[in-house]
């Protein structure tokens, strides 16, 4: 991916270095620990993305296991690893500035904070364990960006290209801030209704989120012609390996629908391809969509 050729944002706010870190040489878990925890995850209707980071925190050493903690060190300023968010972060900004513009809107771009160990946010505090995630109270994304080390090595996926799919999304998720969908799946939990389940609430709010991040790809490649051979082929298979069905089958060697909360595997896949498909804002209802 020739991201080099992107704008860089300048809505980049590096905190690392300033979190709490552990010591080397704590606790390591299997690949079927890293299934259970997922399956955790999903139970508790956590995003199977943010529990990877459980694991990098935990293999770090935590509190307990004779592993000291202290301040992670910083790494050097404008390093490669934040020339690469912030450029990923321009481009969303530009593109997504473009389609608001297109209605007569302007687009309120989000901070992106890079963290390492944890940091605080208006959503609370909040450690390695929950990943690559957006708090709408700050209207700010938060990434620790040891997420993408664990990502590759543990599920398969990763890449330059899958990770700027994860940073989408995390927009995406701004996106419907902005313009009132996670407001409404909000009222529907706040009055006791069940957002779970395969064709419920939370899984159309991401499903939708994922075809904004394929929105995306698609004018992106239109501005850059960045995408080089791979490529797609790295985000698909991030999108089938963080499926609820995937994990779920990998953890408990079943799939209960009932407990989606970010859809199949088949539906993430999908749904990132219509929007880098199409194009087209409009195609991204998933919320209007009779079949997932």
């Amino acid at each position: 991916m020739k991201w080099r050729s992107a704008r860089r944002s300048s809505n980049v706010e590096d905190r690392r270095g300033m979190g709490m870190g552990g010591g080397g040489g704590g606790m390591k878990l299997g690949l079927g620990g890293v299934a259970v925890v997922v399956v955790i995850g999903l139970l508790l209707g956590k995003n199977p993305l943010e529990m990877l980071g459980l694991l990098a925190e935990m293999q770090q050493g935590a509190p307990g296991t004779g592993q000291p903690s202290g301040p992670a060190q910083a790494p050097p300023a404008d390093d490669e690893a934040s020339q690469f968010v912030a450029s990923i972060l321009g481009e969303t900004e530009d593109v997504w500035g473009h389609i608001f513009q297109a209605s007569g809107q302007q687009y309120p771009a989000p901070q992106l904070v890079l963290f390492s160990g944890r940091v605080n946010s208006a959503c609370g505090g909040a450690t390695a364990a929950v990943g690559p995630f957006y708090c709408p109270g700050d209207r700010k994304v938060y990434i620790d960006l040891s997420f993408f080390q664990q990502m590759q090595q543990r599920l398969g996926g990763g890449g330059d290209f899958a990770e700027a799919y994860v940073i989408a999304h995390e927009v995406g998720h701004h996106v419907q801030t902005i313009t009132g969908v996670s407001a409404k799946v909000n009222e529907i939990r706040q009055r006791g209704g069940n957002v779970e389940g395969a064709t419920g609430p939370l899984v159309r709010q991401e499903l939708q989120a994922d075809c904004y991040a394929g929105l995306w790809a698609h004018h992106a490649q239109q501005r850059h012609a960045w995408l080089e051979p791979g490529d797609l082929e790295e985000a698909m298979r991030t999108a089938t390996a963080i499926g609820d069905d995937t994990l779920q089958r990998q953890g408990q060697g079943t799939v209960v629908p009932d407990s989606f909360t970010h859809g199949s595997a088949e539906q993430r896949v999908r749904w990132f391809r219509i929007g880098f498909e199409s194009g087209d804002y409009r195609r991204c209802d998933t919320f209007a969509a009779a079949q997932l």
